[in-house]
């Protein structure tokens, strides 16, 4: 039937999720998808016009899984464990996988291939996103910070990115995790008895 999908659209984008992060946005072939979402091609760019559509369905539901576990882990009462449990949580992510596979938004970011407006106003979406959860967190601590909340959050997205590039370099989670708790150490002000 027109206009009926038939095929799982949830498994579909969950394969080709999987395509996008191994090989990158530049690097995935249209033909590629639909072997390994299963789908035929005509399908695939009925429902999303090309691979910048299929895209962008995938990083819209992966931005708001991603951003909805980071949330998760914001919960705590510390705020310094509440920040070291966010990137305990980001170095999981970028590091599952058959093979570690960094992180989706860094990977797609730096891809020549993929500097079409609306993959970029998606990637600002999701940095935007960990900044505002990052933020609203440090807006409620207790504990001094060591610069407005608006500051620190983008700071800790930064540090976020040039993990995943440091991974690459040295696939430690642990040399990773310390080097993201020596910043929410600065940027958490140590009270006495600490």
């Amino acid at each position: 039937m027109v206009g009926i999908r038939q095929f799982n659209e949830d498994e579909t984008l969950d394969r080709a999720l999987e395509l996008f992060w191994r090989k990158g946005y530049g690097a995935t072939s249209m033909p590629e998808l639909a072997q390994a979402t299963g789908v035929l091609r005509g399908s695939l760019y009925n429902a999303y016009g090309g691979k910048e559509g299929l895209f962008l369905a995938v990083f819209s539901r992966y931005q708001e899984g991603f951003l909805a576990a980071a949330g998760e882990t914001l919960k705590a009462v510390d705020t310094r464990e509440a920040l070291k449990a966010f990137f305990s949580f980001a170095i999981a992510s970028m590091k599952s996988g058959e093979a570690a596979r960094g992180c989706l938004s860094t990977k797609t970011a730096v891809d020549e291939n993929a500097s079409a407006e609306p993959i970029r106003e998606a990637l600002r979406g999701m940095v935007d996103g960990l900044e505002h959860l990052l933020a609203e967190r440090l807006n409620q601590a207790s504990e001094p910070l060591a610069l407005p909340a608006p500051e620190a959050a983008r700071l800790l997205v930064t540090l976020t990115r040039g993990i995943v590039v440091i991974e690459r370099l040295y696939p430690d989670a642990e040399r990773l995790q310390r080097t993201a708790d020596a910043l929410v150490d600065l940027i958490v002000v140590a009270t006495q008895g600490r």
